[in-house]
């Protein structure tokens, strides 16, 4: 891959006041083992980078603009899009994954723009109905290769979008496509098993060296994912009514924090309590990582990036006794809302249209849209199952859970249009 421009980075060293050596970018402190532009591996198409951002703004913009990421808006987090304009979608979960990313690399002295872009890129290869969704695609495609979101995530971000010329894909640097593919730890692939079917193709372009950790910024992005997502479906599952106030006060990591903001605001209505006791489990959580990873930084103490991928642990961790509680609400989501009622029907409904989507245009690829069947007989899925079965799986990935609900009614209603 190409190595970034250093002539357009303007850097100074300067001494932060824990005596580490660090870089200002745009007046910024980067901590020595921070991820820095100037150093990128570059690009696997390489091309001149820009004279006014970094190459990781650069990435984090690309995101941003790119079609699958606006497609978020009508993916379901937890309650499909038509249940509620006040729940979070796939859309609006990225970016308060994005906002606690940010707020984080910050206090850390990481990498601000690329722990971002990292966590506006996790979620892009989600399919409609979230990961019951997945569920069923993954069914689908289980002698094809199979299917996984974090994979087709990759594969959104090197192969789907195309908005340039020059290449497929957005053409992210190499630490961005690090971050998506190993955000969660090194890929660790059992005897037997193969690499899923992008990340294979791109180790072939590029080596993502699968056996070491991510850096300190696609750490960030991870544990992000994990507080926000945490805090706000407990937000939306009150608003639904899956649960009370009362029964979350029975939770370690809750209970005080529930108690404290009634006892403070004794005179408010409720959903001011709710607010309240979301924002200080975030700022308790986020207090917790930063001060767990700041003491995993001190014992391992590493002089750069490279020192971050061998440290053998997730650095950026929450302490032993957050994780538990932390565990502990995953447990009560887990029962009282991801497999409430309500989410079990729709499931019923995602079982029949995903396979449905899938079998139909395996059988008949003419009912694609036309460019999508250009794709088909160009990756020579005419002989090949497996290459047809992969632009299907794209086809069905990227949709919207209304595109997908539209696309079931319009092949399956006998009457759709004849009315």
């Amino acid at each position: 891959m190409a190595n970034a421009d250093k002539t357009d980075e303007i850097v100074e060293s300067t001494e932060t006041s824990e005596g580490e050596l660090a870089y200002n970018y745009c007046a910024l402190p980067l901590a020595k083992y921070a991820c820095r532009p100037d150093e990128s591996k570059g690009r696997i198409v390489e091309e001149p980078e820009s004279t006014s951002r970094t190459c990781f703004q650069r990435d984090r913009d690309r995101i941003i603009h790119a079609s699958a990421f606006r497609r978020l808006k009508y993916k379901t987090q937890v309650f499909v899009y038509h249940e509620g304009d006040h729940y979070r979608t796939r859309l609006s979960h990225t970016l308060e994954v994005a906002q606690v990313a940010r707020s984080i690399a910050r206090a850390l002295m990481v990498n601000e723009d690329l722990a971002e872009g990292v966590a506006l890129a996790h979620d892009l290869g989600h399919t409609p109905f979230a990961h019951i969704g997945e569920d069923f695609l993954s069914e689908c495609m289980k002698p094809y290769d199979g299917f996984e979101h974090n994979d087709q995530s990759l594969r959104v971000i090197t192969k789907l979008e195309r908005k340039y010329p020059g290449w497929l894909g957005l053409n992210l640097t190499w630490e961005m496509l690090e971050g998506v593919v190993k955000h969660n730890g090194p890929v660790k692939i059992k005897e037997g098993e193969k690499l899923p079917a992008t990340l294979a193709d791109i180790q072939t372009q590029t080596d993502l060296r699968l056996e070491t950790y991510a850096s300190i910024e696609a750490q960030v992005a991870a544990i992000s994912d994990d507080i926000a997502y945490n805090n706000h479906d407990v937000e939306d599952g009150l608003r639904a009514g899956m649960f009370r106030m009362e029964e979350l006060k029975e939770l370690a990591l809750m209970g005080p924090i529930i108690t404290r903001v009634e006892k403070e605001w004794s005179e408010v209505e409720e959903r001011y309590i709710i607010h309240e006791t979301i924002r200080e489990m975030i700022g308790a959580m986020v207090n917790d990582v930063l001060a767990e990873t700041k003491k995993n930084l001190a014992e391992i103490n590493p002089q750069n990036v490279e020192d971050v991928r061998n440290a053998g642990i997730q650095i950026v961790a929450f302490s032993p006794d957050m994780y538990s509680k932390v565990e502990e609400l995953r447990a009560f989501l887990y029962k009282r809302m991801y497999r409430h009622y309500t989410v079990n029907r729709i499931w019923i409904k995602v079982e029949k249209i995903i396979p449905d989507l899938f079998n139909t245009f395996m059988k008949h690829y003419q009912l694609l849209p036309d460019h999508w069947q250009r794709r088909v007989e160009e990756a020579g899925g005419l002989i090949d199952n497996i290459a047809q079965a992969r632009i299907v799986c794209d086809y069905i990935a990227g949709m919207t859970d209304r595109y997908a609900i539209r696309e079931h009614e319009k092949l399956f209603d006998l009457y759709w249009d004849l009315r």
